[in-house]
């Protein structure tokens, strides 16, 4: 009789591999509409960095909400927060400034290239703010968002972008200690301001890289 043994006959014996358990699986950064490559992702999120970039939408906004607020439930240690968005919707900006008013980490908000309009609540959210020698700061007043609808629903959606804009305002002066009038009327002109004048002015903290040598 010609009897073939398996390669392994204890092969049947041994359990079959089980799949990685989901709670031991470290969590991610949410996906979001539009972003950086996953790899970048993932390790931004590993050294808890959080980007914005471009005109702060509603879509971003929330995105970036969301790894704040899972990076905050992770740990106390503090956040970077990378800035560069020349401006967006007040509404988004301030989405992103509810998740930073309820987080137990320090945010670091640091401005890379441009911050301006709308972004300047996330800005003065931060509980330390940090520009690039070469980064711009542009107090300006965020463009209302076209709405169609009733005249009633156009006159509530006006209503409420001028409380989102008062309010602009008033976290500006709060961290600046300038007076709401010259906040104001920098505003209504769209100032732009280097990074050392962003200091001098008090929208940032520290220079990063220090100051350069005065000419």
């Amino acid at each position: 009789m010609d009897v073939r043994l398996s390669q392994d006959p204890f092969r049947w014996h041994t359990p079959p591999e089980r799949p990685p358990q989901p709670w031991h699986t470290p969590p991610g950064p949410p996906p979001g509409p539009e972003g950086l490559p996953p790899w970048l992702e993932e390790r931004l999120f590993d050294r808890r960095i959080v980007m914005i970039r471009g005109q702060l939408t509603g879509p971003a906004a929330t995105q970036a909400a969301a790894t704040l607020l899972t990076l905050d439930a992770m740990g106390a240690d503090p956040v970077e927060l990378h800035v560069a968005a020349p401006d967006g919707e007040l509404t988004a900006a301030f989405a992103m400034v509810d998740a930073l008013d309820a987080m137990r980490a320090e945010v670091r908000a640091v401005v890379t290239a441009e911050a301006g309009g709308a972004v300047l609540a996330v800005l003065a959210a931060a509980k330390r703010r940090l520009a690039y020698r070469h980064a711009r700061i542009r107090i300006a007043e965020p463009r209302a968002a076209a709405v169609a609808g009733t005249a009633d629903e156009v006159a509530k959606a006006a209503g409420q972008y001028l409380r989102e804009l008062e309010e602009l305002a008033l976290r500006i002066v709060a961290v600046t200690g300038q007076p709401r009038s010259r906040v104001e009327d920098d505003m209504s002109a769209g100032r732009i301001l280097t990074a050392v004048e962003a200091q001098e002015y008090g929208l940032v903290d520290e220079v990063v890289g220090g100051r350069p040598d005065a000419v």
